[in-house]
């Protein structure tokens, strides 16, 4: 099977998180076919793929494979259809285009192995998306198992133009904290709100008093996003419900600027349920967090140079404000993390623009990561892609003196 077959299959059968059973299979099946040796359910549903080749340093290429529940609406013919339990689900963020890839680099490792010398983990990871995929993975003895690696090596499709790669050393992506609030009020009828307590009235003074965290609390040379995904509370317009539950998204970069910033929610939704006289304190869970992804300085001066021979540009995009728990795969192995952005949007859409601004511009206009509509360009993407994880890995495994 062709790299656009490949693809296009994988983004006709998306899976949620820690449910990627048929892709791990695809995953493992081609993998195995490049003549890798593979471990099935590792972390869960996470494939292991091991190329030796004689003496040497060893890289670990990292994919996700994890979906998301959206309902696509792009309109291709190799469009998403897949419901489970009453949930759309979709391929909007691009790990399809990140296993394709990976196996490509994967096919172009193994049949050229005079070029290089030492070892190939490649790494097929479940569950990016909930946080818990690497942790997982590292959990159930992925070093330990399959040996420590001396670079751990990845990319992010992105809406850049196709034949654009961005790497950023230091802090490239943001620290992930998921948090869900239940606020408790008292319910009662709709026409007697003097003898309840609205939580829905508490919830939105608590959304809105969030936003000064980023405005008010955080020096304006650092960055936070604090973003509120959802509010979930009561069921008839007459009824004011007992209990509001929201859930909230923080990036960060900084961990002082994180640790301040989960202190301050914390500091105020506990003060606005006081002020609302709330019955009882609100309940604060962390479901998911994990930590910037710090491209080592010198680890990404070294593969920039082999991106730069592979992909038409190399660009520094400054730090992305979404996240990415492929860090813990570097800080649990010990080795220097290298991760970029890859370009995956039509270079038609680019045509006449005559400056960076304009490229931004246009770039904002277009579907992001997340979006119904997003849908990378097959072609030169793919290709790309596995060119510059193909050339990435060749530049941490030099072939033996």
């Amino acid at each position: 099977m062709d790299l656009a077959d490949l693809y296009r299959d994988l983004h006709q059968h998306p899976e949620l998180g820690f449910a990627e059973t048929r892709t791990a299979g695809v995953a493992a099946r081609e993998l195995r076919a490049a003549g890798f040796e593979v471990t099935e359910g590792v972390g869960g549903t996470g494939v292991v793929g091991v190329l030796r080749n004689g003496d040497g340093p060893t890289a670990l290429l990292r994919a996700d494979m994890d979906a998301l529940p959206v309902k696509e609406k792009t309109g291709l013919p190799y469009a998403s259809t897949v419901v489970v339990d009453d949930t759309p689900v979709a391929h909007a963020c691009g790990h399809d285009v990140h296993v394709t890839c990976l196996i490509g680099a994967a096919r172009a490792l193994s049949a050229d192995r005079t070029a290089w010398s030492g070892t190939v983990l490649a790494v097929c990871q479940p569950a990016e998306e909930i946080g818990g995929g690497a942790t997982a993975m590292v959990a159930d003895g992925l070093f330990e198992r399959f040996g420590r690696p001396d670079v751990v090596l990845g990319q992010h499709v992105a809406p850049i133009p196709a034949g654009v790669l961005g790497l950023r050393a230091g802090p490239a992506f943001a620290a992930a904290d998921s948090l869900r609030i239940t606020l408790h009020g008292r319910g009662g009828h709709g026409s007697r709100p003097e003898a309840a307590v609205d939580p829905v009235v508490m919830a939105a003074q608590v959304v809105t008093r969030l936003q000064t965290i980023a405005s008010r609390e955080i020096a304006a040379t650092d960055t936070v996003v604090v973003t509120v995904g959802a509010i979930h509370a009561g069921t008839v317009a007459n009824i004011i419900p007992d209990d509001a539950e929201l859930l909230l998204s923080i990036r960060t970069y900084d961990p002082k600027v994180r640790e301040r910033t989960l202190a301050a929610v914390d500091r105020i939704v506990h003060a606005e349920a006081t002020a609302a006289g709330a019955p009882k304190p609100p309940e604060i869970t962390a479901e998911t967090g994990f930590p910037a992804a710090v491209n080592d300085p010198e680890a990404a001066e070294r593969t920039r140079q082999a991106l730069a021979a592979a992909v038409p540009i190399v660009v520094d995009p400054g730090p992305v404000t979404g996240s990415e728990d492929v860090g813990v795969l570097a800080t649990e192995s010990g080795a220097p993390l290298v991760y970029w952005l890859l370009g995956g949007a039509d270079p038609a859409e680019f045509d006449g623009a005559t400056s960076i601004d304009d490229i931004r511009a246009r770039v904002a206009a277009l579907p992001a990561n997340h979006s119904p509509l997003f849908a990378p360009v097959i072609d030169p993407t793919l290709d790309l892609g596995t060119a510059a994880l193909t050339a990435a890995a060749k530049a941490w495994l030099p072939l033996a003196t």
